[in-house]
């Protein structure tokens, strides 16, 4: 984990020193940086970073708009640095493409525990996914293949955000269980006590949209209302 690459992208270079420091620290050795897209695009095709933390307020264009861009060449995990809180532009990173995001101001530890977190979790799947008994998931018209990292409906493979994905996958290896917020949060994203309403939420109706006839009306993928959420493989049972 300490040999993955990460991109650092933000204008204000007293944050791009602290975060490198931080992360120098927690013996991360392939640390670059980039102060606005065009440079970070430039890295992106240059290094291929395994993680990658962007500001939403750069000079040339916005962190929304470079993430999309990202996109086109890497899966690679995007945490959002950003002075923006309304429920909006948290939606719009993640609808975008981003995984995670922390407001400024911010404590540079959390962002490397999440860096961490989200590194670990990224690293610990594959194996942990080849030593499942469980490979291959049914219910309605999806198939959730853990080996292929495939989701595919209606027999069509339906693109699907790792992050996505891995919720996905969360909830097939339990079905029928009603999962918290808290525990879909510590599941997927890492770590503990950080839990986030709007990141599970938001992950929530990117599945839905996948695997659901009607988004607005779920019959898998359903809320239980007060508890948290479950997977229903057979709505008819």
């Amino acid at each position: 984990m300490k040999n993955s690459k990460i991109l650092l992208v933000d204008d204000e270079q007293a944050i791009l020193q602290m975060l490198e420091m931080v992360l120098t620290k927690e013996k991360f050795t392939s640390i670059y940086t980039a102060t606005t897209g065009t440079e970070a695009l430039a890295m992106v095709h240059k290094h291929a970073p395994e993680f990658i933390v962007l500001d939403v307020m750069l000079p040339d264009m916005n962190g929304f708009e470079l993430c999309t861009k990202i996109r086109a060449y890497t899966d690679a995990p995007i945490l959002f640095l950003t002075a923006r809180v309304s429920d909006m532009d948290v939606l719009t990173g993640f609808e975008k493409g981003g995984d995670d995001y922390v407001t400024k101001p911010f404590n540079p530890l959390e962002v490397v525990a999440r860096i961490k977190a989200h590194l670990k979790r990224k690293q610990t799947n594959d194996p942990t996914l080849a030593n499942m008994n469980k490979r291959v998931h049914r219910f309605g018209d999806c198939i959730v293949d853990e080996d292929a990292g495939e989701l595919i409906v209606n027999g069509v493979l339906t693109p699907c955000p790792a992050q996505v994905f891995l919720l996905l996958v969360h909830f097939c290896h339990n079905v029928n269980r009603v999962l918290s917020k808290e525990q879909l949060f510590t599941a997927v994203w890492g770590y503990e006590h950080m839990a986030d309403d709007n990141t599970v939420m938001v992950h929530i109706r990117r599945i839905r949209e996948r695997i659901e006839p009607d988004p607005g009306r779920p019959i898998h993928l359903v809320t239980v209302r007060g508890l948290g959420y479950k997977l229903v493989k057979d709505p008819a049972e």
